[in-house]
């Protein structure tokens, strides 16, 4: 049954963003715009981050692997969007459609514990900041990043193997404007209650677990900031952690109401502009906040700026 259902259903439709032909050129140009800002800027993070010697810290090693993520699902994302902006049939292979969906799921979840993993990385530089080299050590810090891309790569296998090995519908039609899991399971003709669960499991356990460790740290780092004597002080070490949080609040502020708003008021239209902001939109957002609210981070990238100059002056 399910070879028969393989042979016969090669390709999903995608309703994409608008049903409005006329807005397809306007938004074509301005998600184009997103994207190479998204692309420039983390591509640029990774690649400052790595060889400018001031930055070579726990702080900008997790940075790094933030930009990476962002980079790595707004670019799984983003190109086939921007193509079915411009060509007749907004079509994505069956096979193609998988490795989507395996790929996001694999970005997504490894941003997610790796935001985690920088308010932990926080909270050791300003609650203790003498025994911070010891806990932050090298190897600590590829563990913090090695479990998350381990465990995601579990969950994107897992998840994408059980919705492709059930058998869909003749109806290819999937109302998002790319392939997430949700929209998926619609079109499936098999019992889809085992699937649902594990992705209500799974999604529960990521977002609660991710979002206790951040707000652990950040009371944490209140009551540490608190206890402090100096304003200036208390300014430094707010300064610190100002960046991380603003991409935290932005970023879980947009997971949530895309998932734990009631399913009575979920829309098509409300979740695709949800999708849209954490696909596209945040990926161009993070290097842009802590590059403008970092002072490291500007001043290595005019020292970079400078040796470029000299080099090809």
């Amino acid at each position: 049954m399910e070879t028969q259902n393989l042979t016969l259903l090669n390709e999903f439709v995608l309703m994409g963003i608008t049903n409005h032909p006329e807005l397809h050129a306007p938004l074509f140009g301005l998600f184009l715009i997103i994207y190479m800002i998204s692309v420039v800027g983390n591509l640029g993070m990774i690649i400052l981050t790595k060889v400018d010697s001031s930055l070579q810290t726990p702080m900008y090693f997790f940075l790094r692997h933030l930009a990476f993520t962002d980079l790595g699902y707004s670019t799984t994302v983003g190109p086939k969007m921007l193509v079915n902006f411009v060509v007749a049939r907004n079509t994505i292979s069956y096979y193609f459609c998988a490795i989507q969906l395996a790929f996001f799921l694999v970005f997504i979840v490894s941003e997610i514990f790796i935001l985690s993993a920088m308010s932990y990385d926080r909270y050791v530089a300003i609650c203790n900041p003498l025994l911070y080299p010891v806990i932050m050590s090298q190897r600590i810090c590829q563990l913090l990043v090695t479990i998350p891309y381990l465990y995601s790569t579990f969950v994107s296998l897992l998840v994408t193997i059980k919705i492709f090995n059930l058998s869909f519908c003749g109806y290819n039609v999937i109302s998002h404007f790319y392939c997430d899991s949700i929209p998926l399971l619609s079109l499936l003709c098999s019992d889809t209650h085992e699937i649902e669960t594990i992705i209500l499991i799974l999604a529960g356990f990521d977002l609660i677990s991710s979002l206790l460790i951040v707000l652990v740290s950040y009371l944490l780092i209140l009551g540490s900031i608190l206890r402090m004597n100096s304003a200036e002080g208390r300014h430094k070490a707010f300064s610190t952690c100002g960046s991380h949080l603003t991409v935290v609040i932005v970023f879980y502020g947009t997971l949530i109401f895309m998932y734990v708003q009631p399913k009575s008021s979920h829309s098509f239209d409300s979740d695709k502009m949800a999708s849209i902001f954490y696909t596209l939109v945040i990926p161009m957002l993070n290097p842009l906040i802590y590059s403008l609210r970092n002072k490291d981070v500007k001043c290595a990238l005019q020292r970079v700026w400078k040796k470029l100059y000299n080099l090809f002056s």
